[in-house]
C-alpha cells in the first residue's frame, strides 16, 4: 500500500514584495488543485516589555500590527482565490509571540501543523547583513527534518 502524499503547504508572509510573489508561485504552480491546503502564515514578533513606555502603547503597538497582519493574510488569500483555491483550502494564521528567530517559530508552526512543505520570499538581504542578522531563509533551509522547501526570489 502507497502512502498517503502530506499536501499541506506552509507559507510563511510577511509585508515585502518576495512573500506576495511567494504565495503567487504557489497560486499559479498548483492553480487550486482540491487535495492541496495552503496555510498563510504571518509572525508578528513581539519586543520585550522593556521596549515599550507602558502597557497602553504596547497595547497600541499589538492592535497596530495585528491589522497589518490581517490585512496582509487578506491580500494573500486574495491572490490563491484568484487562481482557483476554494476558502475552504486556505487558512490564515496570525501569530503574535516573542520569537528569537522568526526562523524557529516558522519551522515551530510547521511541525505542529503538520505541513510537508515551507514556502517563503527570500528578502533579498547582502551577504554582510546576513553575516551579522542571520537570515530566515537560511535556517529554514538548514533545520527542518521531512520538510520541502521553496525559496521564491
Amino acid at each position: 500500500m502507497q502512502e498517503e502524499i502530506n499536501r499541506k503547504i506552509l507559507i510563511a508572509v510577511d509585508e515585502s514584495e518576495n512573500a506576495k510573489r511567494a504565495v503567487q508561485y504557489v497560486a499559479e504552480l498548483l492553480k487550486g488543485l482540491p487535495d492541496f491546503r495552503v496555510i498563510i502564515l504571518n509572525i508578528l514578533s513581539i519586543p520585550p516589555d522593556d521596549y515599550f513606555v507602558d502597557a497602553e502603547e504596547k497595547l497600541k503597538w499589538e492592535k497596530e500590527h495585528q491589522r497589518k497582519g490581517e490585512m496582509i493574510l487578506g491580500e494573500c488569500s486574495k491572490i490563491l482565490s484568484k487562481f482557483g483555491f476554494s476558502e475552504s483550502n486556505i487558512e490564515k494564521i496570525l501569530l503574535m509571540k516573542r520569537c528569537t528567530s522568526i526562523g524557529e517559530c516558522i519551522i515551530q508552526e510547521q511541525e505542529r501543523l503538520g505541513c510537508s512543505t515551507i514556502v517563503i520570499g527570500r528578502r533579498g538581504i547582502s551577504k554582510k547583513e546576513e553575516f551579522i542578522f542571520g537570515s530566515t531563509s537560511n535556517k529554514i533551509l538548514h533545520t527542518p527534518k521531512n520538510c520541502t522547501i521553496w525559496v521564491v526570489e
